[in-house]
C-alpha cells in the first residue's frame, strides 16, 4: 500500500477525504436503519467501496466533468457535489429530490446541478449514455472529462460492450470502470466470466485497462488522476478494475446468508478498508484515534439533521405525477 504522502495531496485534503469516506459509510447505515423500520422502501449498498470511490472522486473536476454512476456509487456522489438530505430526500421519496423529484427508486442518483446523470433500473444502460456525452464533449471540442461506474456482473450487459467499442473508434474523453465486488447479486465471479481480469476485456476495443486495489487510497486516486489527465489530452477511454468488497448483502430484497459462507462474511468484515484507512491515518501522523471519534461524532450528528429534515419535506402532489418526467 501506497503512502498517503505519495498521492500528493494536502494534509487538509487527506482529511477531508477521510470525512468523505466516514460520512458515505454512516449514511449507509441510516438508509439501511429507515429501510428496516419501514420508513424507506429499498436500499442497496455501498459499504466496502467507500475508500475507492472518494479517491476516484477526488481526481475529477467537479463543476465541469460529467458523471454517470450505478446504483452503488452514493460516496462518489457525495464527493461529487450532492449532499447528505439529497440522498435521504431521493430514498423517502421527496418532492425536491435532485435525483428525480420522488419519481425514483432509491438509490438512483442524479442531480443536474452537479452533472451527475440519473439512471435506469436495468443494469449498464448509464454506458452508452456515457459515450454520448463524452461524444458530446469531443465535437464541441469542450473541456469535460466523462466517467461512468457499474458492476462486474453489470459489465456482461451487451450495452457494456456497445458502448466501449464505440468509445473506442472514437477515442472519446470517457473513463469506465467496473467496481468488481465479487458477486453479482449471489453469483460468484468464477461463473459471471471467463477472461482472468475484467480490465482485460478495454485491449479488445482498443484502449488500456488496468486493475487497481481499491482499499489503497494513494493508488487508486493517483491512477484516476493520470485517467483524467490523459482523457483531457485527447488519449482516449481508459477502462478502470476497481477491486472492492461488498461487506453488506446485495440490497434490502437479498440474505448473503444464504451463499456466502459464515467464515467468508466475518473475514471480508475484518478486513474492512476504512479500518486500514484509519490505521494508515494514525500510522502516517495525519489524524489521532480521538479526532477520527470526533469526526465521527460530527457526521453522525449531521446526518441525524439531514434525515430530520429530510422526512419532514413535503411529498409530490399526486396531481404533478407527469410533471418533471419529460424536457420541456
Amino acid at each position: 500500500m501506497k503512502t498517503l504522502k505519495k498521492s500528493g495531496l494536502s494534509k487538509e485534503e487527506i482529511i477531508q477525504a477521510y470525512r468523505e469516506v466516514v460520512r458515505g459509510r454512516r449514511l449507509d447505515e441510516r438508509l439501511w436503519q429507515l429501510t428496516r423500520i419501514g420508513k424507506t422502501s429499498f436500499n442497496i449498498s455501498g459499504q466496502g467501496a467507500e475508500v475507492a470511490q472518494v479517491a476516484m472522486a477526488m481526481a475529477f473536476d467537479h463543476k465541469k466533468d460529467y458523471f454517470l454512476p450505478y446504483y452503488r456509487d452514493m460516496t462518489a456522489c457525495l464527493v461529487w457535489g450532492m449532499t447528505s438530505k439529497d440522498i435521504l430526500m431521493g430514498s423517502f421519496g421527496k418532492e425536491d429530490d435532485p435525483s428525480s423529484h420522488g419519481r425514483q427508486m432509491p438509490n438512483h442518483y442524479g442531480s443536474k446541478k452537479h452533472n451527475i446523470v440519473s439512471f435506469s433500473s436495468t443494469v449498464s444502460t448509464q454506458m452508452p449514455l456515457a459515450t454520448g456525452v463524452a461524444y458530446a464533449a469531443q465535437l464541441e471540442k469542450a473541456d469535460y472529462v466523462t466517467l461512468t461506474t457499474t458492476g462486474e456482473g453489470s459489465a456482461n450487459q451487451g450495452e457494456v460492450q456497445e458502448a466501449m467499442n464505440f468509445a473506442g473508434v472514437k477515442k472519446l474523453p470517457l473513463i469506465f470502470v467496473v467496481e468488481n465486488n465479487a458477486y453479482a447479486i449471489s453469483t460468484p465471479i468464477s461463473e459471471q466470466y471467463a477472461n482472468e481480469k475484467m480490465s482485460d476485456r478495454a485491449h479488445g476495443y482498443g484502449f488500456e485497462g488496468i486493475r487497481v486495489d481499491g482499499n489503497d487510497f494513494t493508488t487508486v486516486y493517483l491512477e484516476f488522476k493520470k485517467a483524467v489527465k490523459d482523457a483531457r489530452e485527447n488519449k482516449g477511454p481508459k477502462l478502470i478494475e476497481l477491486m472492492v468488497s461488498r461487506l453488506t448483502s446485495h440490497s434490502a430484497d437479498d440474505d448473503q446468508t444464504i451463499y456466502r459462507s459464515k467464515e467468508e462474511i466475518e473475514s471480508m468484515k475484518d478486513k474492512d478498508p476504512i479500518t486500514a484507512f484509519e490505521k494508515q491515518l494514525e500510522d502516517e501522523g495525519y489524524l489521532t484515534r480521538e479526532e477520527m471519534e470526533q469526526i465521527n461524532a460530527e457526521i453522525k450528528e449531521a446526518i441525524n439533521q439531514a434525515t430530520d429534515e429530510a422526512e419532514a419535506m413535503p411529498d409530490p402532489k399526486p396531481e404533478s405525477i407527469l410533471d418533471e418526467v419529460y424536457a420541456k
